[in-house]
């Protein structure tokens, strides 16, 4: 010790005999999942199963509209519109099967 300071722990990177001026980059990938769009655009309600909003309330897992939205179901579907392509999808799900309209 030198000064009344303690001594520094050498450095792992440097180079023996070398100068230690050197810099480690760690490298890693990063991932975000993005399960909702963002902005007002996306202010609908989806068709999902039943089971599967229970299932969501209950996990905190996401969903999957008819559409293919995927998110964490947590508002009121009372408040927003229904959405076109779920419901163009629900009525062709529902459509007499027996060639009668």
């Amino acid at each position: 010790m030198s000064q009344g300071y303690p001594e520094m722990p050498p450095d792992p990177f440097a180079e023996p005999g070398g100068p230690g001026t050197q810099t480690a980059v760690l490298e890693r990938e990063q991932v975000e999942e993005r399960l909702q769009e963002p902005g007002d655009k996306e202010r609908f309600s989806h068709y999902v199963r039943k089971e599967k909003i229970l299932e969501s309330a209950m996990t905190g897992e996401p969903v999957v509209a008819l559409c293919g939205k995927i998110w964490v179901p947590g508002r009121d579907p009372q408040r927003f519109p229904v959405c076109p392509i779920c419901k163009e999808i629900y009525e062709g799900l529902r459509a007499p099967q027996d060639g009668q309209d």
